[in-house]
């Protein structure tokens, strides 16, 4: 009797091998010639009979079923998701030798992981933000070392305004405490005078052995965690769940400590939820921390500006300046920052009336209105000075030199002002 049942078993092992390997054969018939629903259908039949495949029958059974579901780029989302589900557990079937299914699923990925990021490159070039997110996500899960397409999926998420989306990619990057620190390389344009950024070294000295650059650098970007954390916050605030958002910043910041960039974040943090004394506090510690950082100071002074904090800002700008004279930046918020100023006189120079009073404080505030273009000359002279490309700055000079009737700068500025746009 026992050996009958052995027999009966022998038989039934027997026959799902033989239903595993006809399914299998059927899909891989079926992709071929492109029938991926037929591929899908076959791969379905044979999941129920794959739990006790061996190895080999298991890779290829996970190999068949990416390709049908990933059907030559044409899945849907959730299809596509499959797909680079199935191609991960290939070479967990085949262990740590590359068995040769491992081996072609490797130059497949290769090939998906292309397609990806094509498709989201030319999504965010069409500006389609929430289709070039999918595809960044969808290279990361291809190879989810090269942690960058993550990021990117956040961030281009956020652009279109997918915040439920972004935020689980932000706090999937956290999670797995992402910095992004990238070495970047730099040379300075002999024509432009101003510094490029290049794709990397190779290029860099590609075009300063031409003689197009000069003065090649090498400097690391930033870490991202605080922008990271930053954004998480911000999305929490958009959502109205401030107490996840101060949260999110007070984890971050009990972790890094010293991290100046976390700091001046919650500052941000605490200006968008209208703290504005708490916010005043963070900025006095991060001048405490380094209190010879430009960068840093520049930095406090956009905050402080958008905060409406007009002599606080003007404090910042000054110092980035005085820590920095080749600030162009700082140079250029301060003219800004400046001229903003001119709203509230005109808005009081319309309110007026025709009495001799009000033609006198008309004439008053018309001598207010010089004075505050006066003084925003030497700011936007020194920005073209060190940025001698930036049209903007040009025009501004140009409308101030006309305003306060100085003829010959004006001729001059003009004339720049034409040479510039000519050349864009």
């Amino acid at each position: 009797m026992k050996k009958l049942i052995v027999v009966a078993l022998a038989l039934l092992v027997s026959t799902l091998s033989f239903a595993q390997k006809s399914e299998l054969k059927a899909a891989e018939k079926a992709i071929k010639t492109g029938n991926f629903a037929d591929a899908k259908s076959a791969i379905q039949s044979a999941e129920s009979l794959i739990g006790n495949a061996d190895a080999k029958t298991k890779a290829k059974y996970y190999f068949l079923k990416g390709k049908a579901f990933y059907a030559d780029g044409s899945g849907s989302n959730a299809d596509v998701d499959k797909a680079i589900e199935s191609f991960n557990m290939v070479s967990e079937a085949e262990g740590s030798s590359k068995g040769k299914y491992t081996v072609q699923v490797e130059g497949l990925k290769t090939q998906i992981l292309n397609n990806f990021l094509t498709k989201a490159n030319s999504a965010l070039q069409s500006k389609d933000y929430v289709k070039s997110a999918i595809g960044f996500d969808k290279a990361y899960r291809m190879s989810p070392q090269d942690t960058l397409y993550l990021y990117y999926a956040a961030s281009t998420a956020v652009s279109g305004q997918d915040y439920e989306t972004s935020l689980k990619y932000y706090e999937e990057l956290r999670d797995l405490g992402y910095q992004g620190i990238a070495m970047e390389y730099v040379a300075i344009n002999k024509e432009s005078g101003e510094e490029e950024l290049f794709d990397n070294k190779e290029l860099r000295d590609l075009s300063v052995r031409a003689g197009t650059h000069i003065a090649p650098s090498e400097k690391q970007t930033e870490s991202k965690s605080a922008e990271i954390v930053k954004n998480i916050a911000l999305i929490h605030i958009s959502n109205g769940d401030n107490e996840k958002a101060v949260a999110a910043m007070k984890d971050a910041r009990a972790q890094n400590p010293d991290d100046l960039g976390l700091l001046i974040s919650e500052a941000n943090i605490q200006l968008k939820m209208g703290n504005k004394d708490r916010f005043k506090e963070l900025m006095q510690e991060a001048t405490t921390k380094d209190p010879n950082n430009a960068e840093l100071q520049y930095n406090l002074g956009v905050i402080a500006a958008e905060a409406g904090e007009i002599d606080s800002a003007k404090a910042y700008y000054e110092k980035a300046i005085s820590l920095d004279p080749s600030y162009a930046d700082a140079y250029n918020n301060m003219a800004v920052l400046i001229l903003g100023q001119e709203t509230e006189i005109f808005d009081q120079m319309n309110a007026l009336g025709t009495s001799a009073a009000d033609d006198k404080k008309y004439e008053e505030l018309r001598g207010q209105k010089q004075k505050l273009y006066e003084s925003a000359i030497p700011f936007l002279e020194s920005t073209l000075k060190l940025k001698p490309k930036s049209v903007q700055a040009a025009k501004t000079l140009m409308n101030i030199y006309s305003a306060l009737s100085m003829t010959d700068k004006f001729q001059t500025m003009k004339a720049k002002v034409a040479e510039l746009e000519a050349g864009n």
